[in-house]
């Protein structure tokens, strides 16, 4: 089966349609503009040993700077569960005489909702070669625990995959193919790109998401700005896309040319102001994802799109099927 033969459930305020993502230029209209994720999935699992204690997988979340990561620690062999008790100063080893030193856990001591530990750490990169050459040669994509066996990178690739950078992929955008988008574009719909590199999802609960890196370039924002002005739909594809859009939009409500680190987290206390319509995978409705869905979409919509996808046998996860997510009103 080809990417967009994966099933596609459009939810609009009038009613729910199931089709096949291939069929994605019919619910969209001349005018409309998809925005799409361009980062690239590093291989950001590997395996090392936490000094002293023994085997553990490391999971590469974010890069701060060439020799500052976020990691993630997680139990071995399997990756089932964080590392929770670790202390400042620790190392992790890991092959080819490269180590992570534990230098404080991020984005805080305290960033821990329930106070068992903290996820993620700042470590400091010392050896012979950098992170990024080390996952290229050692690390393998952080596999999904539903999974029953792995996949190589390029299964985990979108097809406007062009900047490496995320730790887990940005996988609302992995049913498009070039002749879909090709499509879409010959169907007078707009489709563009933003940047944001998603860093790991296993958040505890109550945890808010992660901050994370992004770039809306001003050839985007421009025509964000422009497609709203003439009453065209800006549909993000995925909750990175939205949370870049967001990151982005001024107090006029155009959006501007801005890269840096995020913080956004759009729920229904603080809702988009530029995305109008949601491509989405089937995800477990975790607390940041299931806010940002009801805050797009409104949470009676959201409720039908996902009581009508449990009835109909859709598929969860990265590699299942989609929705289309398309409330009625415009927000200014």
């Amino acid at each position: 089966m080809t990417r967009d033969g994966v099933r596609l459930l459009v939810a609009t305020d009038t009613g729910v349609t199931h089709a096949h993502f291939r069929d994605l230029p019919a619910y969209l209209r001349a005018g409309d503009l998809v925005v799409v994720n361009n980062s690239a999935t590093m291989a950001a699992q590997v395996d090392g040993t936490l000094a002293g204690r023994g085997p553990v997988v490391v999971h590469a979340a974010s890069r701060l700077d060439p020799m500052t990561w976020v990691v993630e620690v997680r139990t071995a062999p399997d990756a089932a569960r964080a590392v929770l008790d670790l202390r400042p100063g620790e190392v992790v080893e890991l092959a080819d005489g490269v180590r992570l030193d534990l230098v404080a856990p991020h984005p805080r001591i305290d960033s821990s909702p329930t106070g068992r530990g903290n996820r993620l750490w700042r470590v400091r990169v010392v050896g012979p070669h950098l992170l990024e050459q080390h996952l290229q040669r050692h690390g393998r994509p952080i596999a999904y625990g539903y999974l029953d066996h792995r996949y190589p990178l390029a299964a985990y690739q979108t097809v406007f995959a062009t900047r490496p950078g995320s730790a887990e992929m940005p996988s609302a955008a992995r049913p498009f193919t070039p002749e879909l988008v090709a499509r879409l574009v010959a169907a007078g719909v707009g489709v563009t790109a933003v940047t944001l590199h998603a860093g790991v999802s296993s958040q505890e609960a109550g945890e808010a998401p992660a901050t994370e890196w992004f770039e809306v370039p001003a050839d985007t924002a421009d025509l964000v700005t422009a497609t709203r002005a003439r009453g065209g739909r800006v549909v993000a594809v995925g909750t990175t896309v939205t949370r870049a859009l967001e990151s982005a939009v001024q107090a006029d409500g155009t959006v501007h040319a801005v890269s840096g680190w995020t913080d956004r987290v759009v729920s229904r206390a603080a809702p988009p102001r530029v995305v109008d319509g949601l491509v989405t995978g089937w995800h477990d409705p975790d607390a940041s994802h299931l806010l940002l869905v009801e805050a797009v979409a409104g949470p009676a919509l959201a409720q039908r799109a996902y009581d009508a996808a449990v009835a109909g046998g859709y598929l969860w996860h990265e590699f299942g099927d989609a929705a289309l997510l398309l409330p009625a009103h415009h927000r200014a």
